[in-house]
Order: C-alpha cells, then sequence, then structure tokens
C-alpha cells in the first residue's frame, strides 16, 4: 500500500483528500502543524509527500528542504494558491517534482500521484557543467546547441531555456502559464501562440530519438518524457 504524507492545515479539506485517497487505497498520514512535519517525515518513511506550502509554524518549501536533505528520491508534490506562479518556480528549486494549484479535482490529484510515483528516481535534476545527455542527444547549455552524432543544431535563446526547463523537470507536468510567466514574463495569447510554435520546433529537433516525446496534458500543460 503507497504511504502518502499530506501536510495541510485546511482541516475541511483535508478531510475531504484524505478520505478519497483511502478509498482508492492509499494510506495516508495527515498533519496540520508544519513545525512537526519534518520529525514525521523520518518516523513514518512514507513513498510520497503531499505539501501544502502556507502552514503554521513551517512553510512548505522549508518543509521540503528539510525532507531533500533526508531523502534525495521521495516524490514531492507541492499544494499552491492559483495566483503563486513564485511558488511554482520556488518549488521546482527546491527539488518538487510537481504542484497542483488550489482548487484541485481528486482525479488530478491521483494522475499526479501515480505520475510521480512512476518516476521516481527520475527526479528533477539541474543541468551541470553546461551540459546534458538527453537520449541520443548532447545539449551544450552554454553554446545553445544540441547535437546528435557529428550534427549540431544550434538553438534560440528561448529554445534553450524551454529545453532547459523541460529536461530539468522531466517528471512533473509543467503548466503552460508558468513556462510562459517564466519565458515570456505573461501568459497573452500572443505568447501562447509563440510556446505553441517553440513546442513544436523542439519536437522536430528532438525527432531522431523516437524514445524522447513532449507530451501535451491538455488544458494543463506539458510533460518531457526522455525513455
Amino acid at each position: 500500500m503507497t504511504k502518502v504524507f499530506y501536510v495541510e492545515d485546511e482541516l475541511f479539506l483535508g478531510k475531504i483528500v484524505k478520505e478519497s485517497l483511502e478509498s482508492r487505497g492509499f494510506e495516508v498520514i495527515m498533519e496540520s502543524d508544519g513545525g512537526k512535519a519534518t520529525d514525521i517525515f523520518k518516523k513514518i518513511k512514507p513513498d510520497i509527500c503531499l505539501l501544502d506550502i502556507m502552514l503554521p509554524n513551517k512553510d512548505g518549501f522549508t518543509i521540503a528542504d528539510e525532507i531533500r536533505l533526508l531523502n534525495e528520491e521521495v516524490p514531492i508534490i507541492f499544494l499552491t494558491a492559483k495566483t503563486q506562479t513564485e511558488d511554482v518556480v520556488k518549488g521546482f528549486s527546491l527539488g518538487g517534482n510537481d504542484y497542483i494549484r488550489k482548487p484541485f479535482s481528486m482525479e488530478e490529484l491521483i494522475v499526479r500521484i501515480q505520475n510521480a510515483l512512476k518516476n521516481k528516481g527520475d527526479g528533477t535534476q539541474k543541468i551541470s557543467g553546461g551540459s546534458a545527455t538527453i537520449g541520443k542527444y548532447t545539449f551544450l547549455l552554454n553554446r545553445q546547441v544540441l547535437c546528435i552524432g557529428k550534427e549540431e543544431k544550434k538553438l534560440s535563446f528561448r529554445e534553450s531555456e524551454l529545453l532547459k526547463l523541460l529536461y530539468e523537470n522531466r517528471s512533473a507536468i509543467i503548466d503552460r502559464k508558468d513556462i510562459l510567466n517564466l519565458l515570456w514574463g505573461n501568459d497573452s495569447f500572443f505568447n501562447s501562440r509563440n510556446l505553441d510554435v517553440y513546442i513544436t520546433k523542439l519536437r522536430s529537433y528532438l525527432k531522431e530519438d523516437p524514445a524522447l516525446e513532449i507530451i501535451t496534458i491538455k488544458g494543463i500543460g506539458y510533460r518531457f518524457v526522455t525513455g
């Protein structure tokens, strides 16, 4: 049975989520006090963590940071307010695997949990040394070049940053709005169409490796599958 550690101070919401997950076969340990969360994590050794961000005594970011010092692989999903894009960015930087904006449906939560567990051990990793191996390709971030064999494809700055974002968060579903705000500064209709074009371009650049796929999650965003 999958053990879920759920830290949430909205008790009504917490009760609904806990009971819903338990009805789907999950074991759920819930805590409302952020100050107690890390000690409980040490004791129960959960398979996955669901962390609200705004918590009494210790926020979800601090808890995640402490958990990552204890365990680098356990999936962490942040729960965040709808308008807090900066929370999403910070969450990824702290090693979060995914995030869900409130309010959310149980169906979405289940999918996100299953996705995070499926990719356990392949969590968010930063590109180090200015390069990364992506399937059959070598991505030279500093030069903005994508290589396969002897062929080199020069990327634009935005293409390079988009590929970097997808790669570093490849175990997560990334929201379109967050990509737009991070790379374009806002999520206007014009920029949204630009993002569609850039995604199409990256798919064409990566077509020589069939194991690589940028999956569109309808109504949400994208997930980068690397095999």
